[in-house]
């Protein structure tokens, strides 16, 4: 690698327009998929449950795709729980700050309890062996197909009754209705463009964020915890502010718990799947963090079935107190 590749300012850079990449990617690589399924007549609410719902995780998998891959173990861990931590407690926590936030009775009593134990069955499985093979990673995205099914099944029996559908499933399936139905030459335009940006992106977030933990002597487990974590939450972050300054997050916090199962079942399932991912101790560390933030979140949603300012200002205060502690350990 030449020193220029290997200079920190340079490596900034490569690191941010890699996010961009990787964001405007995965929007062009989902309208494109959306636009030809909605051609062939396939229903929204198929089209939010499996494209549009995948699409939310793209950045991550990516990254941690192309981190195990390289080598970059460490990486491709730390993203994607580290992802799933900011988006629990910061991204929620900085919706509370504008309104409360509503939390609908499906996302406490299944969809919350199922993201603790994905998170606990990660860790089970990476302690086992300090590591997540092959058979691991397939686990994960049987595990996976089997959420997208019951979503699926979830919202057609909602819809069949004249039930409100899930908090999740109706922000999907809001997005599939929003996607414009495009000719098939710019949609599969969209798709190579999109597939391009996203393998080019992840490229370049792992190489950048590797050459600056390098460079200033921290580890790939840090910066992968903050920096990249935060890269690849950032849309999410945006949105539910935007959102919460209109008054519309009834969907934050459902939209965050659904983001977090993807992100630990289809990140990590398909980066192991393709190639063993080692664990460190730090790792399991961080899983414990988020599974019992998972449980003051779920407990303080609990309480009054929303998320109030006083409540958010405590998740924020616990992320900055674990990120204090993984900078300093």
């Amino acid at each position: 690698m030449s020193n220029l590749f290997q200079s920190v300012p340079f490596a900034v850079v490569l690191l941010i327009i890699g996010f961009v990449f990787l964001v405007k990617g995965a929007d062009a690589f989902v309208e494109g998929c959306s636009s030809i399924a909605r051609r062939y007549h396939v229903p929204s609410l198929i089209i939010g449950m499996t494209i549009v719902a995948m699409g939310t995780s793209l950045p991550e998998t990516a990254v941690s795709v192309t981190a195990a891959v390289t080598g970059n173990n460490a990486l491709a861990v730390s993203n994607a729980v580290g992802s799933n931590i900011f988006n629990l407690m910061v991204v929620v926590g900085a919706c509370t700050l504008f309104t409360s936030v509503a939390v609908q009775i499906n996302t406490l009593k299944i969809d919350f309890p199922i993201s603790i134990l994905c998170a606990v069955l990660l860790l089970i499985l990476g302690a086992a062996g300090m590591s997540l093979g092959h058979i691991d990673g397939v686990i994960f995205i049987i595990l996976f197909l089997a959420f997208i099914l019951y979503m699926i099944r979830s919202a057609q029996t909602s819809r069949e009754k004249n039930v409100e559908p899930g908090v999740e499933e109706e922000e999907y399936l809001l997005e599939a209705e929003e996607i414009q139905e495009m000719s098939m030459g710019k949609s599969v335009i969209y798709i190579l463009l999109g597939a391009v940006a996203i393998a080019v992106g992840s490229d370049w977030v792992v190489d950048g964020a590797c050459t600056v933990a390098a460079a200033i002597g921290i580890s790939q487990t840090l910066i992968g915890l903050t920096v990249v974590a935060f890269g690849t939450s950032l849309p999410e972050l945006v949105t539910s502010i935007v959102a919460a300054k209109k008054g519309e997050v009834d969907m934050a916090l459902g939209n965050v718990i659904g983001s977090n199962i993807f992100n630990i079942l289809m990140v990590l399932g398909i980066a192991a799947a393709i190639s063993p991912v080692a664990f460190l101790t730090e790792n399991i560390i961080d899983i414990a963090v988020l599974i019992v933030f998972s449980v003051i979140g779920w407990i303080m949603a609990w309480t009054k079935r929303e998320l109030n300012r006083k409540e958010g200002i405590i998740m924020l205060l616990l992320y900055a107190v674990y990120v204090v502690y993984i900078c300093m350990r």
